[in-house]
Parts: C-alpha cells; structure tokens; sequence
C-alpha cells in the first residue's frame, strides 16, 4: 500500500474574499517540513497552511493534522486517495484532500488523529519513521 508521513504540526482551512492577494504571513512559503496550498476560485481564495500563519482577515477552522503520501506519485496512477479516503469515510472520518504535482495530501480532524491511523495503519498503509 502506500507509505505515509504524519507532517509534525497543525494546520488550517482558510477562506478570503475571491480576488485576494497572497497573505504576507505566507509569502515566504513553507519551511521544510510543512506544506501551504492556496487556490483562487472564482468564488473565494482557498488556503491550507500551518495553524501560525492563518491569514489575519481570514475565516479559519483549524486543528487539522496532515498526511502526505511519500512520493514523487506517477501522474497515471490511479486509485491512490480513494484508498485513503474510503476506509476513512467508513469510519466516518472527515477529511480534506489536496494534490500536487508529486503527491497528495490528506488532512484529518486533530481530535480524530489516532483514529485515523488506525484506519490507515488497518486498511494497509504504513506511516514513515
């Protein structure tokens, strides 16, 4: 199955107004053990980031925890989230998922961590050292 890192902090969903700029807290990028997605929609400017560096003006729910699938992924696999996202959603897990170009991204609620490697760690999956 796949191989999985726990990433060591806690994260945030962010919502800003569509047709915001790039925060300064985030302009710097990630450090090396963490990860930030932001993505402009139509409708809204979507962020994923460290609980530290939530936007000032944005909504945020956060005490996330975030997975990633150790890569680089090849771009023709198939089947990699629904086979984290489906024993999940069996437990009754919530999640959000993202992608990049080498791998992807899951993230759970904090409260729900330990559950959720379980999940993982009994449909198969390993969680890196």
């Amino acid at each position: 199955m796949l191989e999985l890192d726990l990433l060591p902090e806690e994260y945030a969903v962010c919502r800003l107004p569509a047709g915001s700029a790039l925060p300064p807290s985030l302009s710097s990028g990630p450090d090396n053990k963490s990860v930030i997605s932001v993505t402009w929609a139509p409708d809204e400017v979507s962020i994923i980031c460290p609980s530290d560096r939530v936007p000032q003006d944005a909504i945020a729910e956060a005490s996330w925890r975030c997975f990633r699938v150790v890569g680089p992924l090849d771009l023709a696999l198939t089947g990699v989230l629904a086979s984290l996202v489906s024993p999940l959603a069996e437990a009754r897990v919530n999640i959000i998922a993202f992608s990049t170009y080498d791998t992807d991204y899951l993230l759970v609620p904090q409260v729900r961590l330990s559950e959720a490697v379980a999940t993982l760690t009994a449909a198969g999956h390993r969680l890196a050292a």
